[in-house]
């Protein structure tokens, strides 16, 4: 998957399976023409807005692609649910009212969305299977109004875990971090179960869904004697990356990571696509809706590659030696 932007740490760009080529936007006005009302496009996600300024830039990034600027010819109604995922309806009901063109959402985001009385294009950026989750029809064609793009992060849980064993063999126990409101977190588990079968590795759950429970549960992976640690994908962690980073670090506990932005503040390893790139997508996929394509008609994006993120000096501090198999197939190492 392809990153937009560099931030921090040079990032690369990943590709991503694309079933339509570029496209060049001319907003039409007529020189005595009425200027049109600008549509409306509406960005909801379950998280707090704080740690996704660089998502939005991206977002907004994909727009412009297409030629659509904020404040311009499109006006971008943003709404931002805090984790408290019991506001989502109402929040849902709010951006709704402003009748925007094209809603882009998370996955809680866009259930609440769903469940609002509205025939909304809407554009998804999530981990696990549309098509599973009744999302879309298939990936080639959607045949709804929904369309977007999917890390299929169930898929990636498997690889952290056989990774992370191969970072840290000797441990007995790995311990698995997973939000258990998450609605994909269940497939992953399942994954994640399987593959720690397949290499004999011993593992233990432990939930966390809020600030309180994060810090039990790396309380409780410290009592099970866990000598290693994957975090599993989902809005909510992903808003708590600078706490998860510290509280690893505050337990010596070696953890592999969905995202590159935990390597970036401290975090040992991550294995994943570039989330910053999935909303660049998700813009181009908008400014397309804006200009009259239908969502049933663009398929949902994969990405196609990669990242292997691993941060020397954090594995330096935990007094772990990275093995040169893991180095030679690192695309970023960060000093």
């Amino acid at each position: 998957m392809a990153c937009s932007e560099p931030r921090g740490q040079a990032m690369r760009r990943r590709d991503f399976v694309t079933l339509f080529g570029a496209t060049t936007a001319i907003w039409p006005l007529g020189a005595h023409a009425q200027q049109p009302t600008m549509p409306v496009v509406g960005f909801f996600r379950s998280t707090p807005a704080k740690p996704f300024t660089h998502i939005l830039s991206a977002f907004r990034q994909g727009l412009n692609e297409t030629g659509f600027v904020e404040g311009q010819n499109v006006m971008i109604e943003q709404r931002w649910g805090d984790n408290q995922l019991d506001q989502l309806p109402a929040l849902a009901a709010d951006l709704i009212r402003h009748q925007p063109a094209v809603i882009v959402g998370n996955a809680p985001a866009v259930e609440a969305v769903r469940s609002a009385p509205s025939n909304i294009p809407i554009v998804f950026v999530i981990g696990g299977d549309p098509v599973a989750q009744g999302l879309v029809t298939s990936l080639g064609r959607p045949g709804g109004n929904l369309t977007g793009v999917t890390f299929f992060g169930n898929r990636l849980s498997a690889k952290r875990v056989e990774m992370l064993h191969e970072l840290v063999p000797g441990t007995n126990v790995i311990a698995i971090l997973i939000d258990p409101t998450f609605p994909e977190a269940v497939a992953e588990l399942r994954e994640v179960e399987e593959a720690a079968r397949t290499i004999g590795q011993k593992i233990v759950l432990v939930n966390a869904s809020n600030e309180r429970e994060i810090d039990a549960a790396f309380a409780s992976i410290a009592q099970a004697g866990a000598g290693a640690l994957v975090v599993m994908g989902g809005p909510f962690f992903t808003s708590k990356i600078q706490m998860l980073v510290a509280l690893s670090a505050r337990y010596a506990i070696p953890a592999i990571y969905d995202l590159h932005d935990y390597v970036e503040v401290g975090g040992l390893i991550s294995y994943g696509a570039s989330f910053t790139d999935a909303y660049r997508q998700a813009g181009l996929y908008a400014g397309r809706i804006l200009k009259g394509a239908k969502p049933s008609e663009l398929p949902v994006l994969q990405p196609a590659t990669f990242e292997l993120a691993i941060n020397r000096k954090t594995a330096r501090t935990l007094g772990v030696n990275v093995p040169q198999s893991l180095l030679a197939r690192a695309d970023e190492l960060i000093e």
